[in-house]
């Protein structure tokens, strides 16, 4: 901020994927949540208000915030996220299914993005890089040699996606909160996570909303 006025596009591709079991981040939550979750939200609302102003005096469109999926949301629960009492997403043993929450987390992310502040021209999106080669494996070696030989394409691909999200005039406000899937289209979610990025109100059942609202709870300290 000491060195630009405007912020054309926010990529929020920080991710870790199946850490060792237990790994929590610096204020103690769960690893995946925090870096791919609560970390990217909470770097967009402190980049809100240029985000905003370069908006207003840009081509409609053309200033968006895109966040990184995943190809493994088609393992996630129903609604996407499996919250608690509390209102707080579970926390499973498992940290593969960490991780599928944490990258449906990213596409609720980016549909109540697009729902708050697309008033204010702003695009969001989520996308699925596909399946990469990269040091996002690096915690299942074992699983990378097998999938690099049959199933993951050049990181340079997952590049595709990303500028597409980012740069593509076919992406307009109609479409705000779409999700783009490779090697650069307008792809489609199950019903159940369509469904759950609607509100109650809307037809829906608000797991979106309800993921919003709580990452906002846990990041206000650092607000």
């Amino acid at each position: 901020m000491s060195k630009e006025s405007r912020l054309d596009v926010l990529t929020q591709n920080a991710g870790v994927m199946v850490p060792p079991s237990g790994s929590k981040d610096k204020d103690g939550y769960e690893l995946q949540m925090g870096t791919n979750c609560l970390g990217p939200w909470l770097f967009a609302q402190c980049l809100l208000p240029v985000l905003k102003k370069t908006a207003a005096s840009s081509p409609p469109g053309s200033v968006r915030v895109t966040w990184a999926t995943s190809l493994v949301l088609v393992f996630s629960p129903t609604g996407g996220v499996a919250f608690q009492q509390d209102g707080s997403p579970t926390v499973y043993s498992s940290q593969g299914k960490n991780y599928v929450q944490s990258k449906m987390g990213n596409v609720y992310l980016a549909s109540e993005f697009a729902a708050r502040y697309g008033r204010d021209g702003i695009i969001s999106v989520s996308w699925n890089p596909g399946n990469l080669s990269s040091e996002l494996q690096r915690h299942v070696p074992i699983l990378k040699i097998m999938l690099d030989v049959f199933l993951l394409f050049p990181a340079v691909f997952g590049g595709y996606t990303e500028l597409y999200a980012a740069c593509s005039p076919s992406i307009t406000a109609s479409q705000n909160g779409c999700f783009v899937i490779p090697w650069g289209r307008v792809g489609s979610l199950r019903s159940d996570m369509i469904k759950a990025q609607k509100t109650v109100a809307e037809g829906g059942t608000g797991e979106a909303q309800k993921f919003w609202d709580w990452c906002e709870r846990q990041c206000k300290a650092h607000m």
